[in-house]
């Protein structure tokens, strides 16, 4: 769904811009919150991956292909505004190298394919996981439905822009059943990338996804006949075997992101994505421009003068995935680093902490004789 030059006037290009910078600067400030040490590396690899099936376009209907957004998969990953984030250097890196998504264009995009997307999906993620019994599975699920349901909506955004800004005169009835009615299928596509990619990480690591924090209930004590909550402990320091699991975690997603850009990209539909369709099948591509890119050396996810297009295109995302994992990488480190060095997210937030936990002691030292008694309710397993 990149949107290209052309499509979409100069007033709402700018005004689609402010929108993305604004974002882009409240994600920034957001995304110190849900970085640390452990996810920081992970959002770099993510927005690695988010470029490699990018690249992996499969087929949804007669002519017409699909491709990964990754606004929803990013949000239950790493967090809605590291999400935004990660989408946006991804689009960055596809405008700038790959002459793919217009650069006037850039915030459309970023509008379109990194707010929206992130939004709707988190949204209907929280909501349903909210609802749903706790565990793994209905992790999977809220992700799938909140994947499926963020295409059609993004499709609707850009919709949406073309109204006020479209630089064709073609009726809006018309673009909007074509867009939304073959971005549902895409969101299928979407969806099943989603939960395979969230299911798989949550079965090696769950304590590195944001959407999967909470899964196990509160310990509980029962005193006097009544169900407490225990005492808050102070969580213990990550042991090394655990620190060895992050970092073949991270090996294996680079080295997979690889494979996929380098090698399985060779069989992606080569058919249009669903905006290319639409555009061309209701005549709204005619205001496209060329690409201020164009003559990029890997313009069109290939490397200029390799003659084989296999080693070319396999090449060029491999690159592309090299490029995106350290643009990705520097970006989420710098805001780490932010965090660390910030005196309001650090001195006094320390300082609650440390009274609630001698509060917490006083209290439970008091109450030892009371609950000496009483037995301890497990968490119940998850699903």
């Amino acid at each position: 769904m990149h949107v290209p030059d052309g499509f979409i006037n100069a007033p709402v290009s700018v005004a689609a811009g402010a929108v993305a910078v604004g974002a882009v600067a409240v994600s920034l400030r957001g995304a110190r919150r849900e970085l640390d040490e452990r996810t920081a590396p992970l959002a770099g690899l993510v927005a690695a991956f988010i470029f490699a099936v990018q690249m992996l376009n499969f087929p949804v209907a007669a002519g017409t292909s699909g491709h990964l957004l990754g606004g929803a998969l990013a949000a239950i990953l790493v967090g809605p505004y590291t999400a935004v984030l990660c989408v946006s250097v991804v689009l960055l890196m596809q405008g700038l190298l790959f002459a793919d998504g217009g650069l006037t264009a850039l915030g459309v995009n970023i509008t379109v394919m990194a707010c929206v997307t992130t939004v709707v999906a988190y949204a209907i993620f929280r909501g349903l996981a909210k609802v749903l019994p706790r565990g793994r599975r209905s992790v999977t699920a809220a992700a799938f439905t909140a994947a499926l349901v963020s295409v059609p909506a993004a499709a609707a955004a850009f919709t949406l822009l073309y109204a006020v800004g479209g630089t064709t005169d073609v009726p809006l009835g018309k673009v909007a059943t074509a867009m939304i009615g073959v971005h549902v299928l895409i969101g299928i596509g979407e969806a099943a990338i989603t939960a395979l990619t969230v299911g798989a990480v949550i079965a090696v690591r769950p304590d590195l996804v944001h959407g999967a924090r909470g899964l196990t209930a509160p310990l509980k004590l029962r005193v006097g006949g009544e169900l407490v909550d225990a005492p808050a402990t102070p969580a213990p320091a990550p042991a090394p075997a655990a620190a060895g699991s992050h970092r073949k975690l991270w090996a294996a997603g680079l080295v997979t992101s690889l494979i996929l850009a380098g090698f399985v990209s060779f069989y992606a539909s080569t058919n249009p994505d669903g905006l290319e369709k639409v555009a061309h099948d209701k005549g709204f591509d005619k205001g496209e421009k060329e690409h201020d890119a164009a003559d990029s050396p890997l313009a069109d996810y290939g490397v200029k003068d390799i003659s084989n297009t296999r080693l070319s295109g396999g090449l060029a995302g491999v690159i592309g995935v090299g490029v995106t994992v350290v643009a990705g990488s520097a970006v989420f480190w710098a805001v780490r680093r932010r965090r660390d060095g910030d005196g309001t997210e650090s001195g006094p937030a320390s300082t609650a902490t440390d009274d609630v936990t001698a509060a917490t002691a006083t209290s439970a030292t008091s109450t030892t004789s009371a609950t000496s008694a009483t037995s301890v309710t497990k968490p119940a397993e998850n699903a």
